[in-house]
Parts: structure tokens; C-alpha cells; sequence
């Protein structure tokens, strides 16, 4: 297989994700304030796109408060750099079984599973230029928990993206992902070329290994966008191996929290370690103006 070099890589910064982190590294933000800092300083160093979750400020629990995702929103539009702005469209579709011998009813108290109306309305409020789709249903490391998305609820969700005016990036965890979302291509439900992040070593999804890699990025068409970001230590090598493969890159805290061996990060210091990983390799690090061009998409104003 012959080399496919990207020349011209934007860098996505995962600003603080959705997973039980928050006390887990003196970094991770919590507060709208905080999400947005970071954001605002990912930007400075290098990424061209932020992606953000919210967490509530006291506890620093994953929500899906729509006040808090419209002053993250505010204050990252309000600020004195230019950045494309990515949010989740992820939460509310996470179901909790009983034990094994009796998965019914659902753990009510750890569940969230709402309609996909209910899961994009922070979306359509705060119109981000980009907001994720995870493209299927899949385990994850814990026992009984499963993240939904089925095909009707994806094509429901695309559809209320794209009359918003927001383009989805669709989160591809394994090959069938991507097959899906060929097909919402093929049905007109997500716009054509899309773009693709490639979750590489998320259990139980793909595994990190670089052969199950280039299997994701063969099964991406030809005129697609796609970024690739692997977890903890291996995330700075798939900087690397997705400019070599031909695509883009996504470094932060959602997925990493550490800068070196038992050295803390911030979303500044690794977005700075991917600019300098990309241009040693010779390319070039683009900035949101380009991206915007690249991808098609409109800058919102502040409101």
C-alpha cells in the first residue's frame, strides 16, 4: 500500500468528555467557564476545532443541561480567537441491565435513554457548525451497559443536524459504523462527503492494533474527511498514524490525561505535542478558516 500523506491537518482538542475523569487529573474541567477556557487555550495552541461535552459544575457528572451547552457556547463564540466549534449529540441514549439472570427491568436510576428530539435539542439551540452522531449501538468496558443508537434513531437525529444547519461527524467505533453510514449517505439522510472521526481501542469497539486501523480508514470513500484518535499513551501515536494515512487529528483530555509518564496535561499541552508531531512529519497544521472551506461549513455569530 503505498503512502497517502495529509499535508494539511487540522487538529481537533476533546475538551473534557463524558467519562468519570473528572477526579482523575487536576485538568479536566468542569464548570462552562472552565470547558470553554480550555477550549479557548486548545485553540491558541493549534486546534482548529473544539469538541465539547458539559459536566455539572459541582460533582463534575456528565450532563445534558442545555444552559450549561449555551454558555459553553457563548463563551467560546465570545472569544478573541476563531475556532470551529464541535459538540456532542452523544448523551441520552445510555441503557443499564439488571444482572444477567434477570436484565429486566433496566436500571432505571443509571439509564438515560430519551428521544432523539430530547437528544439534539441543545443543537438546534446553540447550532454549532459540527456536532457528533456515534454511528451504532455498542458495549463498552462496563458489564451491563449499552450505548443505543439504532438506525431509526440515527436517521432521526441526522435528519433534525441537518435541517439545523449542523454537520454531523459521524463516530465510527468499528467497520460497521461506517457501513451505516455509507448507507445514511446513500439514503440523502447525512449530507455527501461527510466527515468521520475513527474511535481506534474504545472496548469493545476497534482495536487499536495499526491493521485494524487502515481497515477503518479503507472502508472510509475517497472524498470523505476523516480525523482518528487513539486512547491514554497511544494517543499521540495515532497523530502520527492518521497524517500518514491520509487523514486528520484529535488529541485532548476527553480521550488522555496524560502529557508524559505521570505528568498531568492540559488540552493546551497536547494540542501543542500534535502541532509539533505533525509538522516534523513535514506537514502543515491548517486553522478554522480553512477548515470552514474544506468542510463547507458556515461560522456562527455570537448571539
Amino acid at each position: 500500500m503505498s503512502l497517502n500523506m495529509n499535508r494539511e491537518v487540522f487538529i481537533t482538542c476533546a475538551v473534557t468528555g463524558a467519562g468519570a475523569t473528572q477526579d482523575r487529573s487536576p485538568y479536566v474541567p468542569r464548570s462552562p467557564a472552565e470547558i470553554a477556557q480550555s477550549a479557548i487555550d486548545a485553540a491558541k495552541a493549534g486546534a482548529a476545532v473544539v469538541h465539547c461535552h458539559v459536566r455539572d459544575p459541582e460533582t463534575g457528572a456528565p450532563s445534558r443541561d442545555l444552559a450549561l451547552y449555551r454558555e459553553v457556547t457563548d463563551r467560546i463564540r465570545d472569544a478573541d480567537v476563531d475556532v470551529v466549534l464541535n459538540l456532542t449529540a452523544g448523551m441520552g441514549g445510555d441503557i443499564v441491565f439488571g444482572p444477567t439472570d434477570a436484565p429486566l427491568p433496566i436500571k432505571s436510576d443509571s439509564s438515560d435513554m430519551i428521544g432523539a428530539a430530547a437528544r439534539v435539542a441543545h443543537i438546534v439551540e446553540c447550532r454549532p457548525e459540527i456536532c457528533t452522531l456515534d454511528c451504532g449501538t455498542m458495549n463498552f468496558a462496563e458489564a451491563d451497559y449499552v450505548m443505543v443508537n439504532t438506525p431509526g434513531m440515527l436517521r432521526s437525529m441526522a435528519t433534525i443536524m441537518r435541517d439545523a444547519g449542523v454537520k454531523p461527524e459521524i463516530e465510527a467505533f468499528d467497520t460497521g459504523h461506517l457501513w451505516l453510514a455509507k448507507q445514511l449517505v446513500a439514503d440523502g439522510v447525512i449530507n455527501d462527503p461527510a466527515l468521520v472521526q475513527l474511535c481506534m481501542g474504545v472496548p469493545w469497539g476497534a482495536p487499536d492494533d495499526l491493521n485494524t486501523f487502515m481497515a477503518m480508514v479503507n472502508n472510509v470513500p475517497a472524498d470523505w474527511t476523516f480525523s482518528a484518535f487513539g486512547l491514554g499513551r497511544h494517543q499521540m501515536p495515532y497523530v502520527a498514524a492518521s497524517v500518514l494515512a491520509g487523514g486528520n487529528v484529535r488529541v485532548g483530555l476527553e480521550d488522555n490525561l496524560m502529557l508524559d509518564k505521570g505528568v498531568f496535561a492540559t488540552n493546551a499541552q497536547l494540542v501543542a505535542r500534535a502541532v509539533t508531531i505533525i509538522e516534523n512529519l513535514g506537514a502543515k497544521v491548517i486553522g478554522p478558516a480553512d477548515v470552514r472551506a474544506r468542510l463547507g461549513l458556515q461560522k456562527r455569530e455570537p448571539v
